[in-house]
């Protein structure tokens, strides 16, 4: 990061409109038109909404950022050999999978190696990796493992920049290396079977490749890299960082010139987009590696942060940092967990649902699945909640979900909402609206400035 094959009904304990999701955009690029994204696994991910992403490794024993300070915080010689000291002996894959399950979370991304080049799992094609270190386990393996058998779907991380590898052409903080024997041919080839490695032997579902920004990648190489690990698995997506376009709209996926399934907008959420599939990736603190006393968000804005995301249209890959030792701090579990908890109330407003009809506003976000639309209100004043009415469509009913059955009437153009003096959930309550007719064919509405109360 900068700093800067389960079924669905696995996955949603309810039926969900499939037809409703946003439809494959991407594919190869503009060199394989032919091959276009596996509309069912893209489908089936969306479906999904909520994953944890997680970044750890050696670094954590300086509590610094992940590949970023190799050589600019940390020496390049001592980062190199911090995984020489490395011995996380309460790390438990069962209670990291464990916990994403706790905090409703449907699938999981490791960082398998970020640009400091270092392998938590037991590749054959470098010693730089877990098993060499004092812990000597394959992480990889064993996360792979229990995401299948906590019916959690597995994902993976890779960077395509290695700043340690001698065969990538780029240095980075200084490194002294002279590039002169260096080789992009070489490292391609070491990068395919690493990623063979994954795809075959730990069976990732999804690539979620980064650092394809340096000159050293091309968009032929990102479009030949999507390509070939296609052809490793149909059904895996890949993000569109694998390619060159990621400067294009903020990393949306809007473009068949590039190669990737979805876009990927960083430590924000992205704008209102249903046509395109896209993911935000966000921090539960500050830094991605795990650092002392780093400020955690609350609650109220990560649920707000997962409700704007579905309301635009994106799933939130939320990331934890686990400290040197393997576990994931307290505090980060404790507030994954209430998350957890909202989303056994209200998750059917969040998974199988696409954005819409009305686009995020500042106080208000919506999601929609069939006839039902559920309008998030993250910041209630007063007591009614006006917004644009839903043209060519008529309120059957509406509840308050944790709550009972409440009026609605249209007045001059708006949707009025009475509500309770007080409501079900102070971080996001929601109002399930029955029309009488398909919610998700409704062309996005913008809810004026100042809009929803």
């Amino acid at each position: 990061m900068n700093p800067r094959r389960l079924s669905l009904l696995a996955i949603i304990p309810f039926a969900v409109s499939i037809a409703a999701l946003a439809h494959p955009g991407g594919g190869g690029g503009d060199a394989r038109p032919e091959l276009a994204t596996n509309a069912g696994a893209l489908r089936r991910w969306q479906a999904m909404r909520f994953g944890m992403f997680i970044h750890w490794g050696p670094v954590t024993l300086r509590g610094t950022e992940i590949g970023w300070s190799r050589g600019t915080q940390v020496p390049i010689e001592e980062y190199d050999n911090l995984y020489r000291e490395f011995n996380p002996v309460l790390f438990s894959a069962r209670n990291w999978v464990g916990t994403a399950k706790a905090a409703g979370m449907k699938y999981l991304v490791i960082v398998t190696k970020h640009h400091d080049g270092f392998c938590l799992w037991d590749s054959k094609y470098t010693p730089y990796n877990i098993t060499r270190s004092p812990f000597g386990r394959d992480v990889v393996k064993e996360l792979s493992a229990e995401c299948r058998g906590q019916g959690i779907m597995f994902c993976t991380y890779y960077s395509i920049l290695d700043w340690h590898h001698p065969d990538y052409t780029t240095r980075y903080g200084g490194d002294p290396r002279p590039v002169e024997p260096s080789g992009m041919e070489r490292y391609t080839l070491y990068l395919r079977n690493q990623i063979t490695e994954l795809v075959r032997n730990y069976r990732t579902n999804l690539l979620w490749f980064d650092g394809q920004w340096e000159k050293s990648w091309t968009h032929r190489d990102g479009m030949e890299l999507y390509a070939f690990a296609r052809h490793l698995n149909d059904s895996l997506l890949i993000n569109n960082r694998v390619d060159k376009g990621r400067g294009i709209s903020w990393w949306r996926n809007d473009t068949a010139e590039f190669a990737g399934d979805f876009g990927t907008p960083e430590q924000q959420v992205g704008e209102f987009d249903n046509a395109h599939p896209w993911e935000s990736c966000m921090t539960i603190c500050t830094q991605w590696a795990w650092k002392p006393n780093d400020t955690l968000k609350t609650l109220k804005a990560c649920i707000s942060l997962l409700a704007r995301t579905a309301g635009g249209g994106g799933n939130l890959l939320l990331n934890v940092s686990p400290m040197p030792d393997g576990r994931l701090e307290q505090r980060q579990i404790d507030r994954l967990r209430e998350i957890g908890l909202w989303l056994a109330k209200y998750g059917e407003s969040i998974y199988g649902t696409r954005g819409g009809p009305w686009k995020p506003g500042v106080s208000v976000a919506s999601t929609c699945r069939g006839e039902e639309a559920f309008v998030h209100m993250l910041e209630p004043q007063g007591r009614e909640l006006r917004l644009p009415a839903i043209p060519g469509r008529t309120v059957a009913s509406a509840r308050l979900l944790g709550g009972g059955p409440i009026a609605t009437r249209v007045e001059g153009g708006r949707l009025v909402i009475p509500l309770p003096e007080n409501l079900p959930d102070t971080n996001d309550a929601v109002v399930a609206l029955r029309l009488d007719g398909p919610a998700e064919v409704v062309a996005p509405i913008e809810i004026p400035p100042g809009g929803g109360f």
